[in-house]
């Protein structure tokens, strides 16, 4: 589905069905240098039972056009003015890792047009260690070699969706590649890990944002996350008194335990708010 949104076009997945916006609504926000289709098996099952699914593609990333945006604030203002383009009303929140905090954004902006909030994969402050930043600007591609490495905690899913013998890390690498080298070339040799790196980094507003969510909060963990240790969440969790739920993976959980992902977030998505949280 492609949308304009501050006068740029935009894409987001509908999971395989046409978008209906009378139908609740669901939003997923990818991480650093990915695109929706992290969401693949998660985006397809909701749209095929009962939500209209927008599985976007930040600016920059994927088949949404630059240049990226400078910060989890305006990425997540970005994101309110495309449901508005979408013409959707109150939505559920999905984001991971980077996507998480523009999740928060988001949910913080919209107040009780926020049905749900969920942080997949987070960790809050969201600092890039130097072994991680150096390489990034430095030699990308072995810095995505070493965040496949640090992201998964298997090398394939047990038989599930994308289906056993998947090569877990052969995917990931292959898209980290494909955006990084898609938009060097489109941005002056510009670097996409560097940026999307630094978004995490700087990010500081987490605590005000928490203040103004009126949904309810969940934080879906894998517990051998090595990118965003789940011991890094107690801050978000006070904040947003939000539920914890874990599943048995590294940071990349959608693709390593999609149908542990599936199930929690459709446990926390059939719960209703009946009222504003205070």
């Amino acid at each position: 589905m492609k949308l304009v949104v501050q006068q740029r076009e935009a894409y987001a997945y509908t999971g395989g069905k046409p978008f209906d916006g009378q139908r609740p609504c669901v939003v997923m926000i990818h991480g650093a240098l990915n695109d929706h289709s992290v969401w693949g098996l998660q985006s397809r099952y909701l749209a095929h039972h009962g939500w209209s699914v927008l599985a976007v593609d930040l600016p920059g990333h994927g088949r949404s056009a630059g240049p990226a945006l400078p910060d989890v604030e305006t990425l997540g203002a970005w994101l309110v003015d495309l449901l508005a383009a979408a013409g959707v009303g109150r939505a559920a929140l999905v984001g991971h890792s980077m996507g998480s905090l523009v999740a928060l954004e988001a949910a913080a902006a919209l107040g009780e047009r926020a049905t749900h909030l969920i942080m997949v994969g987070t960790a809050y402050p969201m600092k890039v260690s130097p072994a991680l930043l150096d390489p990034a600007r430095d030699t990308p591609l072995v810095a995505i070699d070493r965040v496949t490495a640090y992201s998964h905690s298997t090398l394939a899913p047990k038989p599930s969706a994308p289906g056993p013998g998947s090569w877990l890390h052969g995917g990931s690498r292959a898209l980290m590649r494909r955006m990084l080298e898609r938009y060097a070339a489109q941005h002056d040799g510009a670097n996409l890990f560097v940026h999307d790196f630094g978004v995490c980094d700087r990010y500081a507003g987490a605590e005000q944002a928490a203040a103004r969510v009126r949904c309810p909060v969940q934080l879906l963990l894998g517990r051998r996350d090595q990118m965003t240790s789940p011991k890094a969440t107690a801050d978000l969790v006070r904040w947003l008194r939000a539920e914890v739920r874990r599943v048995e993976a590294g940071h990349n959980l959608m693709a390593e335990a999609p149908d542990g992902v599936l199930n929690a977030m459709k446990d926390f998505l059939s719960s209703t708010l009946k009222e504003p949280v205070a």
